[in-house]
């Protein structure tokens, strides 16, 4: 039980980096917990936020971060029939902590999920329930058809989890927390966050499909990284010579272990900067270098 407990204080720990309080201008609202409050999810490190269109009813707003910042922020795009808005910040000389992505396909039924948010104005909870599938609930204001198809699990959420992030055991968020049915919590695949988030700027790709792995490296401690599967041709993974089967381990000193720190990451290079790529390939360690032509400010980055 005390290994359960460490590993769900850093889930908890995590999700509070990337999840901000959404607050509804003072308005008290029964949809968004005592005093108007929903959550968002940091889904770049630039500025954009994901929730809920019931969460940010208005253009404009005030988003709470786990550093102690309250920022301005403005509804960027809405999608009332997958029940998702973008918010966006200026979050300053400090970039935002990003969520960490997972795959709402690789779920199972039975497996455990954890709802992060600020249920009836507690902030920073952490829930904890069993997936069940996915499903469309019966009420039409999600699609035209209400046919939409959620992320279902026995749950409990209450007003204020909406907007927050639904995540697989290792904390890796697979949905955007939006309603309550017949007792069950109901989440949007992150899928369709990501369709939403990613039409907003131009986005380039570095170009590679990753998993993460561990490894040892020589005279080090075992370690995650990321395992390059796949190279796609005419991008800037191909151009800086990286290959499949190599392994990832830092970009410009920061950690990969995740493939969500890889866009991270990427996200916060300066424009005009050349990032060197720490790699492993047939045991040895290289560094490679991206082009630095292909960096702009405010751009939107992909692995």
């Amino acid at each position: 039980m005390t290994a359960l407990d460490d590993e769900l204080d850093r889930i908890a720990t995590a999700l509070c980096q990337s999840t901000a309080i959404v607050r509804s201008a003072g308005r008290r609202n029964a949809a968004n917990g005592p005093e108007g409050q929903g959550a968002a999810v940091v889904w770049s490190a630039d500025g954009l936020l994901v929730t809920n269109p019931h969460v940010a009813r208005a253009d404009r707003t005030l988003v709470d971060l786990a550093d102690g910042r309250r920022l301005a922020a403005r509804t960027v795009a809405r999608d009332p029939a997958h029940d998702l808005a973008v918010l966006r910040v200026d979050p300053g000389p400090a970039p935002l902590v990003p969520a960490p992505v997972g795959d709402p396909a690789a779920l199972r039924p039975g497996g455990m999920v954890l709802a992060f948010g600020h249920p009836l104005g507690i902030s920073n909870a952490l829930a904890m329930g069993v997936y069940h599938g996915t499903r469309a609930p019966l009420l039409r204001h999600l699609g035209a058809d209400g046919k939409q198809r959620l992320l279902c699990a026995d749950i409990r959420l209450a007003p204020g989890n909406s907007g927050g992030p639904l995540a697989d055991a290792a904390g890796r968020v697979i949905g955007i927390n939006t309603l309550i049915a017949g007792g069950l919590g109901y989440a949007v695949p992150i899928d369709r966050a990501r369709a939403l988030a990613d039409a907003l700027n131009p986005r380039l790709r570095l170009g590679v499909t990753v998993r993460t792995v561990r490894v040892r490296p020589r005279d080090g401690e075992e370690s995650p990284a990321l395992l390059v599967l796949e190279v796609a041709p005419g991008l800037p993974a191909e151009s800086a010579g990286v290959l499949p089967g190599d392994v990832l381990f830092s970009l410009d000193g920061r950690a990969l272990r995740e493939p969500g720190d890889l866009a991270a990451a990427l996200a916060t290079v300066p424009a005009g900067r050349a990032p060197r790529l720490a790699i492993g390939r047939a045991g040895r360690q290289r560094t490679l270098t991206l082009p630095a032509t292909i960096f702009t400010h405010h751009t939107r980055w992909a692995a």
